[in-house]
């Protein structure tokens, strides 16, 4: 035989690999929202970032009452003149908190401020630059529009009004909208469990160093010799992995269950992944997923659950399996610490938006287009997410630039990065100029 019969590898072709839009939608068409997730009812104070597990409908009108927009003069709208001025005696004054009630006359206003419900037979707002006043009359001209500077009531939310529907993910606004309605308890649904845990003979728990290493009883600002515990050893390096998943995870909102380190072993790695899917509603490992004989990951998952995919057509990440592990949805991730974030902002979010319910029409992440001001290197057939910085130019269009070098070892290179510049698989080159879409990596709300 004059060739080798290879095993997949990260070197085959792109052909024999699954495209990340495909993978994605067929991850998306597999899952369904966690059935046995209980409903919980959470202060109004705790409730953002949560699942809302029922439509929310307005108890009553926001505003209650029709109020002033505007610092002015409230008058009836039958008082503007035709033509020239007309004086009207001021009756009163309303102010924000304490209604006008007196009975109200033609030919009177009511001294009014922002915020304040409108007198009774009062329907507009002069606001005061607009008017000539004394301590007992003001004075309006024909240039007033009736219904000017009110906002009616029921104006932001009606009563009876759909106000939110189940499964929306309620936000820093969402949450102010549900206190204008006196709502101060929501009921969502219960937080997902994840489990997850890194693979690695070469890693070093950073929690475990820490506690056998002597802590400093004071820092100095400007020692950053204080702030670690030094290097990890020969060969050895601190496990970063499960600290960036820890961070993604407690951002996406979900019940944490940390395995730790799991040595390279076919028993350690088995018994990890009866551990987390019996424990857990989803499980995410980092590394072990390609084809090397350390890479027990791969083989147990094989061994023990129903595997989707496994390999895709993409740059960092292209071992990444998905797939089930007894009642446990189960993502693998590569070791790669890129790759672990890029991956997990592909696919495992989406994934776990759609088990926790949440109702978004689209779970694609977001991207959109930008001029590229730097060359990169890419390889035509699969997907590539490099690391970027976004910024809009002084003709106000988005444009973005690489960090460097984009090794997926560099993690600093993601620290620095605001965004990731997708590559579509029918590009082998882009120049400076060239437009490319870029996935915002921070938004400006949660």
């Amino acid at each position: 035989m004059s060739t080798i019969d290879k095993l997949p590898s990260c070197e085959d072709p792109f052909d024999h690999l699954l495209p990340v839009d495909e993978a994605r939608q067929r991850l998306l068409d597999t899952l369904q929202p966690v059935v046995t997730a209980a409903v919980e009812s959470v202060p109004l104070t705790e409730a953002c970032g949560r699942v809302l597990a029922i439509a929310v409908t307005a108890p009553f009108d926001v505003p209650p009452e029709a109020n002033s927009a505007m610092d002015g003069y409230a008058i009836s709208a039958g008082d503007i003149p035709d033509e020239g001025l007309a004086r009207l005696r001021i009756a009163g004054t309303a102010w924000a908190g304490r209604p006008h009630v007196s009975q109200f006359v033609r030919g009177e206003a009511v001294r009014i401020f922002t915020g304040a419900v409108m007198p009774a037979g009062l329907d507009t707002v002069v606001i005061q630059e607009h008017v000539r006043a004394d301590e007992h009359s003001v004075q309006i001209d024909n240039e007033v529009v009736p219904g000017r500077n009110v906002r009616a009531a029921g104006e932001d939310v009606a009563k009876g009004e759909a106000v939110f529907a189940a499964g929306r993910r309620l936000t820093a606004a969402d949450i102010g909208v549900l206190a204008s309605l006196g709502i101060v308890r929501v009921p969502v649904r219960q937080r997902l469990r994840v489990a997850w845990f890194t693979t690695g003979d070469e890693l070093v728990s950073l929690d475990a160093a820490a506690g056998a290493a002597p802590v400093a009883p004071t820092i100095e600002l400007d020692d950053n010799s204080a702030l670690g515990i030094g290097p990890p050893g020969s060969g050895l390096l601190y496990d970063s992995n499960r600290h960036t998943l820890r961070a993604l995870l407690s951002e996406a909102g979900v019940e944490l269950i940390d395995l730790g380190v799991v040595p390279d072993t076919l028993a350690a790695t088995r018994d990890a992944f009866v551990q987390a899917s019996s424990r857990a509603d989803l499980v995410i490992s980092s590394g072990g997923v390609s084809t090397g004989d350390a890479d027990f990951v791969r083989q147990v998952f094989h061994e023990l659950g129903e595997v989707a995919f496994w390999r895709l057509a993409m740059r960092p990440g292209r071992p990444l399996a998905f797939g089930r592990v007894g009642d446990a949805i189960f993502f693998g991730l590569p070791g790669n610490p890129v790759a672990v974030v890029v991956t997990f902002l592909q696919f495992v979010l989406p994934a776990l938006r759609r088990l926790s319910g949440e109702s978004a029409d689209n779970l694609h992440p977001m991207a959109f287009p930008a001029t590229c001001l730097s060359r990169l290197r890419t390889s035509r057939g699969r997907t590539e997410f490099q690391r970027g910085i976004m910024r809009t130019d002084k003709d106000g269009h988005v444009v973005v630039e690489s960090t460097g070098a984009q090794g997926a070892g560099r993690l600093s290179s993601m620290s620095a990065a605001n965004c990731l510049i997708m590559i579509a698989p029918d590009r082998d080159s882009v120049q400076p100029g060239d437009q490319v879409h870029v996935q915002p990596l921070y938004g400006l709300m949660p």
